[in-house]
């Protein structure tokens, strides 16, 4: 399975970007996990349509072709670890890469959220961008030790 984060920003606190990076390496190659950090569009003055439609290009082009899309959203719906586990084994078995969407400070474009296969909630609480990077990417290690037998998750 390829899984690629697509998250707005590029530059990260140290603890963050460490944290990222360790569970990054952690994936083994039958499940591959990458992180593309698109530039976030320039304010200058313009609406916050235009900003979100703009990172909204930006992060399609940053993911496969053909990704199955999964927003992340406050207004998604939050699932346990199990449940991001079943999920992700039935697209694995569609043969499709997987796109996660990390929004920028205005969020994800409405129209991208709407094109997702899934919307998904880390929490009903605002979480910085550092933090949702760090616990998406925990998660989905968490769910692969699931489907893997893995003892890093016990239930």
């Amino acid at each position: 399975m390829r899984v690629t984060i697509a998250a707005i920003g590029a530059r990260l606190p140290d603890w963050a970007e460490d944290a990222v990076a360790d569970y990054l390496k952690r994936f083994p190659p039958e499940f591959s996990v990458s992180l593309r950090a698109p530039k976030a569009a320039s304010r200058d003055g313009q609406p916050v349509g235009r900003l979100r439609a703009l990172e909204a290009q930006r992060l399609r082009a940053a993911l496969p072709e053909g990704a199955v899309l999964v927003a992340l959203d406050e207004r998604g719906r939050e699932r346990s670890t199990a449940e991001l586990a079943a999920e992700l084994a039935r697209w694995s078995a569609d043969g499709r890469p997987v796109g996660f969407l990390i929004g920028g400070a205005d969020g994800l474009d409405p129209d991208l959220v709407a094109s997702a296969t899934a919307v998904l909630s880390l929490s009903r609480m605002t979480l910085p961008h550092a933090l949702a990077r760090v616990m998406l990417v925990e998660q989905l290690y968490r769910a692969w030790s699931i489907g893997a037998g893995h003892p890093y998750h016990r239930a």
